[in-house]
Parts: C-alpha cells; structure tokens; sequence
C-alpha cells in the first residue's frame, strides 16, 4: 500500500506541475502587457528612468537569445527524428523538409529495437499456478527473446540509488555532525576522488576490467550499480554535507528534549529538511547509473546493454551510413526519464542548488 501511494503521490505531483507550467504559458501574454503597463507606470512617476527600463528589456532579450541557443540541439535532434528515412536536412537548410514529418522512427524504437524488448517481442506478462519458483509463478510470456535495453537501466540506476543513498545520507551525516579521529583527512580523500574520480575510471579501465574478470564479476547489471553508486559517493557525500551544515543543531537538541530518539530525529527533523539537498543529489547519482557508457560497454555483454550503449551502437551499426532519424528518436526516449525525475523534484532541486559554498 505504501508504494502504491508513493506512486500516486508521484503521479498527482506531477499533474500538479504540468497544470502549473500550461498556466503559466496561458498567462504569459496577460502578465506580459502587466509588465509593460508597469514600466510605464514607473517611467512616469519617476520610480524608474527610461535608461533603467532600456536595461531591463536588454538583458531580457540577452537571456532570451541565450535559452534559444542553448535549446537549440534539442529543438533540432526533436526535428530530426520526425525526419523522413535517415536524412537530417534538406537542399534548403539545415532542417528537414516539415512535410515529411512522421513517427515512424518512434515506432521502429518502441516496436522493433532493442529499446522495451530485444527485438522489438513485446510479448505479455503471465502468473502460472503451481509454478517452479512458487504457489504463484509471474513470468514473461509469448516471447523468445526477453527484457530489452531499458530494464537493463533501470535496473542499473535502482542498484546505484539503493546502495548510493545508503553510504551517502549517513556519511553526510557523520561529516557533518561528529568530530571524530581523522575526520578531515577523510575528506580531503573525499575532494580527491571528487576531482580525479571520472580520469580515474578512464585511466584504470584495463586494470578494471582484469580485476572483474579474474573474480568472474563481468556481465553483471549489479556489480555495475555497485560500482556506479561507489563511484557517485564522494561527491554526493561532500555535497549532502555541505547542505546539512546549514542545518542548526538546535532543531535536533529540541527534538531530543521533547523525548524524540536519535532515529526519530533523523527521521523528523534532519531528512525532511534536507529535501532539496537529497533532490539534488538524486538527480546526480541517477545520472551516474544512468548516462555512463565506456564502463558498460566494457564490462557487460550484448544482452545485458543499457541504452547508453544500445544508442552507441544505432550510431555505429551502419558500415558506409547512420540512421539518424532512429538515432534521435531512440536518444528523445533515452533523455525522457531523466527530464521526468527532474520536473518531478525541480522545485526542491531548485532549493538545493541555492545553498551557500562549501565547507570543510
């Protein structure tokens, strides 16, 4: 039940933002003809000069041209995968010609990629009595095949958040409230592998790959989470610190003396309050599970691709071309869960990258 409502939770939440952000766009025109008519309110009353005014229109057109610039690769790879057969332009510009517009990349990556299911075999899910796991036996049937790039993922990234968040939020914790022998020197290894923590990963990948092999750990979706979360730890860890420094320990002292536990401390007073610090880091160990690709290709066979490489290898499956429309649609659905979570938390992901800098 409680899952359940988590999900439902999740579900209005998201309702809530979406309702929100297509009345903001309803109301942009009205607010504004607001914000012109108060300008010029406040050029006549002397509030505000013309020169101010000038300024302001300046840096907002500045602000716009540059979310235009920055949304553009998004706006054109939207464009190319609703392109006809694989080209990406036309004879007249660098877009496709937008009478051809059409789904049927999105269809070939839902209904023959690897995408949901390894060859695009749909299949359906089946409880069987009696079966050999159980009274109860859920399996996948009428299909050969089997999960397809996107289980992989996610699979991938709730290993990376499970055992991410189980080392971050209490070490967080002790860094931030308990002095204890070598607690500095700690964390000075912790801004060393924040810094050097991804060349790390490049430059020891052979090394990597041998250890894995000789302990027969290759090919395995969960040591790769384990090994994504260890690699997210460091600087989620010094980042959730710095967030529950800003934390007074008063709230804490006043929950013990209304007789509250240390338990229920944590539970009350310091994770509710460190929402948008744990949003933020959220977002970032997703990422790590989610978006890592030389590491995978390395360490995991065909069968067990996630979309990181899966979407490598639409890129790289044709000898003399690349199908770029399936390219684009297959990396727009790659790219939507990620934009899901953050729209889900963006206010609290907001809250949290607005902290001050950071301590030791």
């Amino acid at each position: 039940m409680s899952a359940l409502a988590s999900a439902v939770a999740l579900a209005a939440s998201l309702a809530a933002l979406v309702r929100s952000k297509l009345v903001a766009l309803a109301t942009a025109p009205q607010r504004f003809v607001v914000m012109i008519q108060r300008a010029i309110y406040d050029v006549r009353t002397g509030k505000r000069t013309a020169w101010d005014v000038t300024k302001s229109v300046l840096m907002s057109l500045f602000g716009l041209a540059m979310v235009l610039v920055l949304l553009f690769p998004l706006f054109w790879i939207t464009t190319a995968s609703l392109a006809e057969g694989s080209r990406l332009f036309n004879t007249s510009g660098i877009f496709p010609d937008p009478s051809t517009y059409n789904l049927g990349a999105y269809r070939w990556v839902i209904f023959e990629s690897d995408f949901f299911f390894v060859d695009g075999d749909w299949g359906y899910p089946q409880l069987v009595l009696g079966g050999e796991s159980g009274p109860v036996d859920f399996r996948w049937a009428g299909t050969e095949t089997g999960p397809g790039a996107v289980f992989n993922s996610l699979y991938i990234v709730s290993v990376t958040l499970v055992a991410g968040f189980g080392m971050i939020v209490p070490a967080a914790y002790a860094f931030s409230r308990r002095q204890f022998v070598g607690r500095k020197r700690i964390l000075y290894g912790y801004v060393l592998f924040t810094q050097i923590g991804a060349g790390l990963s490049i430059a020891t990948l052979v090394a990597l790959y041998s250890l894995f092999s000789t302990y027969g750990l290759t090919n395995n979706l969960f040591i790769l989470g384990l090994f994504y979360a260890a690699s997210a730890i460091p600087f989620n860890t010094w980042l959730l610190k710095t967030y529950m420094d800003n934390i007074p320990v008063s709230y804490e002292e006043a929950a013990m003396v209304d007789g509250a536990s240390f338990l229920d401390t944590i539970r009350e007073v310091i994770l509710p309050l460190t929402k948008p610090g744990l949003a933020v880091v959220l977002i970032f160990v997703w990422l790590a599970g989610w978006n890592e690709f030389i590491i995978a290709q390395t360490l995991l066979r065909p069968e067990n691709y996630p979309l990181s490489v899966e979407l490598y290898n639409i890129a790289t499956e044709g000898r003399f071309s690349t199908p770029w429309t399936r390219f684009a649609a297959f990396a727009n659905l790659f790219a939507l869960p990620v934009a899901i979570v953050y729209f889900a938390a963006q206010r609290s992901v907001e809250d949290g990258l607005s902290f001050g800098g950071m301590e030791g």
